[in-house]
């Protein structure tokens, strides 16, 4: 895409999302906004599409913060509570978010049949940090 300049909105297409960014087994990440792609400097935005009945290796995102979108389906978010070491489960439907704090470990599964799991991610780094980790 051609640099409009510093104070241009930019309009990414979805058939224009990148692949070409930090993946983690059982999932698919998309890049839309990030700094190679449009020059952001301090935000990374993404699709994520998680297939039905897989679970994604655990991972955590560096010192980045995560929000998360749920567009479709009925992804479950997976970590432990710092307090009880407990594994914790967030079973998420269309229109909900999730917050994932820095280096928090966690994965998402689907556990959904027939169905994929399609969510926006965004970070506060303009660089898509994963770190995959050993088991929760």
């Amino acid at each position: 895409m051609p640099d409009p300049g510093p104070a241009s909105l930019r309009l990414i297409r979805a058939a224009d999302l990148s692949a070409a960014t930090a993946q983690t087994a059982g999932m698919v990440r998309a890049a839309a906004i990030s700094g190679d792609l449009v020059g952001a400097q301090s935000l990374w935005m993404g699709r994520t599409i998680l297939p039905a009945g897989v679970s994604s290796g655990d991972h955590h995102h560096g010192e980045s913060e995560t929000g998360i979108y749920v567009v479709s389906g009925n992804p479950v978010f997976v970590c432990r509570d710092a307090a009880s070491g407990d594994l914790v489960r967030l079973e998420t439907e269309p229109g909900d978010y999730v917050w994932v704090p820095p280096h928090v470990h966690h994965r998402e599964e689907n556990p959904a049949p027939g169905t994929d799991a399609v969510v926006v991610i965004a970070r506060s780094t303009q660089e898509a940090i994963v770190v995959n980790v050993d088991a929760l």
